[in-house]
Order: C-alpha cells, then structure tokens, then sequence
C-alpha cells in the first residue's frame, strides 16, 4: 500500500477563506476527471488571513498531480 500524500495550497490575505473553499470545488471536479482512487479533500482557516485547501493522494499519483496542479507544499497524510 502507498503512502498517502497531502497536497496543500496556501491563500493569503482578507479573501483567503472563500478562496480556499472554492479551490476545494476545482480539486474535487480534477479527482473526478483523473479518476483518483482517494476521494479526500479540504480546506481550513489557520488564521484571518490564512487558509488551505488540500488533497490527499497516492504517493505513486503524487508527481502527475503535483505537476498538473502545481501545489505550494506537501506532507505525509496520517489518517486519524
């Protein structure tokens, strides 16, 4: 079994929030085209003016998806 991989995109500014939770939408529809196995996605405020949006993938999925959706960081998903 891969590890999994959680792929992060950082927004900044006033406009952080709504942009995440709108960058879930994108994430979710590019899941759907590619037909990843893992259905995990996200997004959360971590301050005013910080958010993510996220997704999680195979670590053997991770360099397509990281150079078709150019993510600003990633780390080692653990489930909980």
């Amino acid at each position: 079994m891969d590890k999994k991989i959680k792929l992060i995109w950082d927004f900044r500014g006033p406009a952080a929030f709504k942009t995440a939770e709108h960058h879930e939408i994108h994430l979710k529809e590019y899941i759907t085209i590619e037909g990843l196995s893992i259905n995990i996605t996200g997004f959360s405020m971590l301050n005013d003016m910080h958010s993510i949006a996220y997704m999680v993938v195979e670590e053997s999925n991770m360099i397509p998806v990281r150079d078709a959706l150019k993510p600003h960081r990633g780390e080692i998903y653990i489930e909980k």
